[in-house]
């Protein structure tokens, strides 16, 4: 059912929009101009991240956060931390593209997880495999190879003592090829089955393996993990025709209209924290924020339950409203604190020497919400004690309370 975006209460809609943009662009105005701006969008990545698991029930500290990002992860990261680092790794994503990439065609079956092969791996043009001999025996066993070592002894001709040398390389790209199709088509493969076999029980797992590869031919989804009957395809574009429909109204308007129709529809099953992200491209693809993302997920956090979940649609618009407005007046403290920061760490280095690690603490800690001394150690190559003499130096102050594995962050 399409989502009705006739009749809203403009009336009261309208003051609270005004005064929540106007906050939001006051914000990104300082930060485009500010001398810790990256330092504090890299902030605003990281708190964004753990209040979007914390709307989910579920609580990240933002210090594991920041070592699992560094990966000097103190134990193994749990099944949370790993979402959340997806927040932020998709957070950078969206900030590091052009404005209308994250809406565009591309950038939306990229976020939404329905892209068909990475970048990083272009598809290969489809080469005939060898059926027999020595060839094919390479292709079944390319995992074995994967450097391609074996190149020129791919096909039998490359050996023989009167094949010239064009077609001995042509031969030996022939097998290569096959051998990378061979891989790709094996990682394309659903890999549904072992997660299943891991979370039931050893005895199950043949069972759970079975059915996850059931439609595995066909190129179907496992029914274990979605529902036939959700037609996510329909609703993501349903959603995008949304979109078209609001684009007269003011882009804080747009955006709450836009958030509300995803939580109405729920297009994805398993990533329902994707809409707030989305509406966040949406408002730097509109001119709202140049300089950072919104930081909706940290502004959600002051809004009560009640009203983010309320059955009243205009409830649920002003609450994503004053949403917007917390968020960017946190912000804006955030940054004014950042400030003050800089500025008296900055007297520490009267005096100093040309070559002193101070300035590149400076930066680094206010780039990260909180650092560790395997940190400062891999970023500014230097030994432990150094990393703590550069800590005293500093005065940082410590955050986590602990005696071993400490981190530190300004004051």
């Amino acid at each position: 059912m399409p989502y009705d975006v006739t009749a809203l209460p403009l009336t009261e809609l309208v003051g609270p929009a005004m005064r929540a943009t106007a906050a939001l662009v006051r914000l990104d105005e300082r930060i485009a101009r500010s001398p810790v701006g990256e330092g504090f969008v890299a902030r605003c990545h990281f708190a964004d991240a753990v209040a979007a698991l914390w709307l989910d029930g579920e609580l990240v500290h933002l210090e594991d956060l920041v070592l699992h990002d560094a990966h000097m992860d103190l134990r193994a990261p749990t099944h949370e931390l790993t979402r959340a680092h997806e927040v932020l790794r998709l957070r950078r994503q969206v900030l590091a593209n052009k404005p209308d990439w994250a809406l565009g065609r591309e950038g939306f079956a990229t976020l939404c997880g329905r892209g068909t092969v990475p970048a990083t791996q272009p598809p290969l043009p489809d080469v005939q495999a060898p059926v027999s001999g020595e060839g094919s025996a390479r292709v079944d066993d390319a995992d074995g190879d994967p450097d391609g070592d074996s190149l020129g002894a791919a096909s039998p001709g490359s050996t023989s003592p009167g094949s010239t040398s064009l077609s001995a390389e042509l031969a030996a790209l022939d097998a290569a090829l096959s051998r990378a199709n061979a891989s790709l088509d094996r990682a394309r493969e659903p890999v549904a089955s072992e997660s299943l076999a891991g979370e039931m029980g050893r005895n199950d797992r043949p069972a759970a393996a079975s059915a996850a590869l059931a439609g595995k031919s066909s190129g179907e989804r496992s029914p274990w993990l979605y529902d036939s009957d959700w037609d996510e395809p329909a609703r993501l574009g349903e959603w995008q025709g949304g979109l078209q429909q609001n684009a007269s109204l003011p882009p804080l308007l747009r955006a709450a209209v836009a958030f509300d129709a995803w939580t109405v529809a729920t297009p994805l099953q398993h990533a329902p924290w994707l809409g707030r992200l989305l509406v966040s491209a949406l408002l730097r693809q509109t001119g709202t924020t140049t300089v950072h993302l919104a930081a909706l997920y940290l502004g959600a956090r002051a809004v009560g339950r009640e009203r983010r979940q309320s059955r009243d649609r205009t409830t649920r618009l002003l609450a994503f409203v004053d949403a917007v407005h917390e968020s960017a007046v946190a912000g804006i403290k955030e940054h004014d604190r950042l400030i003050l920061a800089k500025a008296q760490m900055e007297r520490r280095l009267k005096g100093r020497r040309s070559t002193s690690k101070l300035p590149q603490l400076i930066e680094l800690v206010l780039s990260r919400p909180l650092v560790s001394s395997g940190m400062i150690e891999k970023q500014l190559g230097v030994t432990t004690a150094g990393a703590l003499n550069l800590i005293g130096e500093l005065d940082l102050r410590e955050v986590t309370g602990r005696g071993r594995y400490r981190a530190w962050g300004v004051m």
